[in-house]
């Protein structure tokens, strides 16, 4: 049932059985019709006249009430003379040989042929009709899955046609804009970092005490434009594949996170299984400069809402080709309302209130999802127990690249 639930699920199939059951049901209602213009329904023989060569009835009789039904017509005639006759009209007898042969089996064998040829011709003219359909779901579900370069073979002259060469007009146009705006993005932030610097050295040079709140306020808000600018240029570069650059080698995900925890003033923790010259700790194939930022970016966020009781949890799950390597860096913070837990994840999406506290610009956690990504893993927002919130990595221990 699930199989013929399955065949039939393809747009196909339904038009080419809807054709094969039209012609069916003509075929048959023409074959009946055919058969009753050949031989009318006869009415059953209940009584016999006998007549003499004048035309005159010397004789009558019924049919015998104990007739059964395809038994021969027997007829007992007793004629006005008194004389006694035994009349017998036999049923037809049916030709030998094969049955499927005889009527109107005949016809039906015909009927079948002509069902059978015309279920055979229409198959690859409604097939022909859906291939360009399902070619056209599959190049808008990549183009969705943020394939931007997906394209639709546009050739015919028919509305399926027309539908492909408008997506695809539509498709090139999205791509342009957003390569126009990526391309804008890296080039604005690059520039950016020229004015920084000599901002930050006319600082240096003006003389002002480097204790002075107005010194002090200005040298935050140039170590957040300068956050801002590194997060854009590598998210720009994520986005665009030039990450595919970084080189990705057998790194200590254990080490990498206890130096991320003694700059963030958080507390590691790791459950590792013990394994032969693994020492207790969590290897994992990536970029070392990427999964740096991936785990500092989390911590920085966790600080940013928490006030303190911020942890880091090493862990690994699975067997063989299939461990995978998980971080977790917990908090006590406000928490995150469940309808916004995969909208924090958006480039420069904030909570609402987030943009009057101190410090973010809203791409850290883009950024996380982009690097987890990169590696062939995901992460999700959670509630941690007692208060707070909890940000779970997954990654693949044996990851490559993805493209």
């Amino acid at each position: 049932m699930h199989l013929w639930a399955r065949f039939t699920s393809h747009l196909y199939v339904r038009i080419w059985l809807a054709v094969v059951a039209t012609v069916v049901v003509l075929s048959f209602l023409v074959a009946a019709a055919w058969q009753l213009s050949r031989s009318p329904p006869q009415l059953p023989i209940r009584e016999v006249l006998v007549h003499n060569s004048a035309g005159e009835v010397i004789g009558t009789a019924l049919t015998k009430p104990d007739r059964k039904l395809g038994e021969d017509i027997e007829f007992d005639v007793v004629t006005k003379d008194g004389q006694s006759l035994n009349l017998l009209l036999p049923r037809p007898q049916r030709p030998a040989g094969n049955p499927w042969n005889r009527p109107p089996f005949g016809f039906g064998w015909m009927l079948a042929l002509v069902g059978l040829a015309v279920a055979l011709g229409a198959y690859p003219v409604m097939r022909r009709l859906t291939l360009r359909l399902e070619a056209l779901q599959r190049g808008v579900e990549r183009w969705g899955a943020g394939d931007l370069s997906a394209r639709i073979n546009a050739e015919g002259r028919d509305e399926v046609a027309f539908l492909a060469r408008r997506f695809n007009h539509a498709a090139e146009r999205i791509e342009t804009l957003m390569q126009s705006h990526k391309s804008l993005l890296a080039n604005a932030s690059h520039e950016l970092r020229s004015p920084l610097a000599r901002i930050r050295m006319g600082l240096e040079l003006i003389g002002v005490d480097k204790a002075s709140p107005q010194r002090m306020e200005i040298s935050r808000s140039i170590g957040e434009l300068d956050q801002l600018i590194d997060e854009i240029l590598l998210a720009s570069r994520l986005d665009t594949k030039q990450a595919d650059a970084e080189p990705f080698e057998t790194l200590d995900l254990t080490g990498l996170a206890a130096e991320e925890c003694a700059r963030a003033s958080a507390e590691l923790q790791a459950e590792l299984p013990s394994s032969p010259g693994a020492g207790g700790s969590l290897s994992v194939q990536g970029s070392p400069r990427l999964m740096r930022r991936l785990i500092r970016n989390l911590l920085e966020n966790a600080r940013r809402y928490s006030q303190g009781d911020i942890s880091l949890e090493l862990a690994q799950s699975g067997t063989g080709p299939g461990r995978r390597a998980i971080v977790m860096v917990h908090d006590r913070g406000p928490g995150v309302p469940s309808a916004e837990r995969e909208r924090i994840f958006e480039p420069f999406y904030r909570l609402p209130g987030a943009s009057e506290r101190e410090g973010g610009v809203g791409l850290g956690l883009a950024l996380v999802k982009s690097i987890s990504e990169r590696h062939g893993g995901s992460v999700r927002c959670a509630e941690r127990p007692g208060g707070g919130a909890s940000f779970i990595v997954e990654l693949p221990m044996g990851g490559t690249p993805v493209q």
